[in-house]
């Protein structure tokens, strides 16, 4: 494998993680499996039948609860410590055959990628949960789906593609990610009937002189 195909499967591959852990690991598992593609180091484990199954079980879990509003908020939760692991081990395993402090380093920027993908993900879908209409989320779920295979494919076929698109999402979400914060604060605070009272000027009468 090319070393700008290495690249981005550590970065690519770890920021899809990100969006979707269980479905990055399936389809790569499958199409190594199916010889499509050839899985560098260690991380041809994929491809192994049992890691397939239990990667697409999890995955069909996600695919309904992704599509829940609240639920997914929660599931989003639990998985923000899973998912740059995830993301981190992926890229350590693929760069297996190098030396340990490239797989440190390059784990700890797929780790990062993935925590950024989580984060611009949940993020987002805190506020879709604000809309009372319920497919907001289900068309969310969807598009994420199918940004992770896009990307996935772009790794293989136009890795440095891939690449300039991840830094360019990345450096998007950054820049969105406090700006989404503020509006769900915002939210829950008008929830919570935080908002500032309104200031009422009350006018004093000056007492009249008798005299």
């Amino acid at each position: 494998m090319e070393s700008i195909q290495m690249a981005a499967l550590a970065l690519v591959g770890g920021w899809a993680t990100g969006l979707n852990l269980y479905l990055t690991a399936a389809a790569l598992g499958v199409a190594h499996r199916l010889h499509w593609i050839v899985l560098p180091g260690n991380l041809e484990i994929l491809g192994n039948p049992v890691v397939i199954f239990f990667a697409v079980l999890l995955y069909l879990i996600q695919f309904v609860i992704d599509k829940i509003p609240f639920l997914d908020s929660a599931w989003d939760s639990v998985h923000t410590f899973i998912r740059p692991v995830g993301g981190a081990a992926i890229a350590s395993m693929a760069f297996s055959d190098s030396p340990e402090s490239l797989q440190y380093a390059v784990a700890a920027i797929a780790g990062a990628a993935s925590l950024n993908a989580h984060l611009g993900k949940a993020g987002t879908r805190v506020m879709i949960n604000t809309s009372p209409e319920p497919f907001s989320n289900s068309a969310a779920s969807i598009a994420e789906d199918g940004i992770v295979l896009g990307m996935l494919w772009l790794i293989f076929k136009h890795p440095l593609i891939a690449l300039v698109l991840v830094i360019v999402l990345a450096a998007f979400i950054i820049w969105l990610i406090p700006k989404v914060f503020r509006f769900i604060k915002k939210f829950f605070q008008m929830l919570a009937g935080k908002k500032d009272p309104a200031v009422v000027s009350i006018p004093v009468t000056k007492p009249i002189d008798s005299n």
